[in-house]
């Protein structure tokens, strides 16, 4: 399903967890990289403002659907799509690394968090074999010198799947810029995904996950930084919503 229009527009090219997975396991057997990104409203208030994120969105060959209006939107535009927050595919995305044998790169926003994140994935997830683990420093530019040096770690160390959780739009843009220069990696941008396994960052219950309230939990969380972030979200909504009511 597409979203937004012009140059801005995004499409939704994997419908559900099944077909990602399979995509993702052909890719790993095949040694080619990819890069992953996870659609959300949040993402769809910037997209038509900011070029550069939108470029790198269109450089992404996988986009999956993260957030419930995301998928409520396809619904109603009928052209389903499954619900797969990026934070939740952190586990499955390991195991299937650990069963391949595919070494496993993180990177996130703080060294503390990412020895966390290590700590737990290496106790859930049996054989997986984290080679690198980074935390860039502060403003870093996820196409400049750092992020040069970043993709010369990552073939160094034969890392083939690298999480980035650096929220959007730099972990987009990373994707996007590293993508060429490893071209046996594949990059997945999670948001908070690593922050939730260190618990640097504590989830909505899983009640309110069920009830699709877990932007309310996060806005009570972090009311300064995600209350203009959700208004934004909800201003778009109705624009959307025509949007995916011509698409039926």
């Amino acid at each position: 399903m597409k979203f937004g229009t012009g140059r801005s527009a995004v499409e939704v090219n994997i419908p559900t967890r099944a077909i990602l997975f399979q995509a993702v396991r052909e890719k790993f057997a095949k040694g080619d990289g990819f890069a992953l990104a996870t659609l959300n409203l949040d993402h769809l208030t910037k997209l038509p403002s900011e070029e550069t994120f939108a470029e790198a969105y269109r450089a992404q060959d996988l986009v999956v659907a993260d957030g419930r209006p995301v998928v409520w939107l396809s619904k109603l535009a009928q052209q389903p799509l499954e619900l797969m927050p990026g934070s939740d595919l952190v586990i499955p995305l390991c195991e299937l690394a650990a069963e391949m044998q595919m070494p496993v790169a993180l990177m996130g926003s703080s060294d503390e968090a990412l020895a966390g994140a290590k700590a737990a994935l290496e106790q859930r997830v049996e054989s997986l074999n984290i080679c690198l683990t980074h935390a860039p420093a502060y403003g870093f530019d996820p196409s400049g010198p750092a992020a040069e040096e970043i993709c010369t770690m990552l073939n160094d160390s034969g890392a083939r799947l690298c999480f980035i959780a650096l929220g959007a739009p730099k972990q987009e843009l990373f994707a996007a810029f590293a993508r060429s220069k490893c071209p046996a990696v594949g990059f997945a941008s999670i948001g908070a995904g690593l922050d939730f396994l260190s618990g640097h960052q504590v989830r909505a219950p899983k009640f309110m996950r069920a009830l699709a309230l877990e932007w309310l939990w996060r806005a009570l969380q972090s009311p300064k930084r995600m209350v203009p972030r959700y208004a934004k979200c909800f201003a778009i909504l109705p624009r959307l919503t025509l949007d995916a009511w011509r698409q039926r």
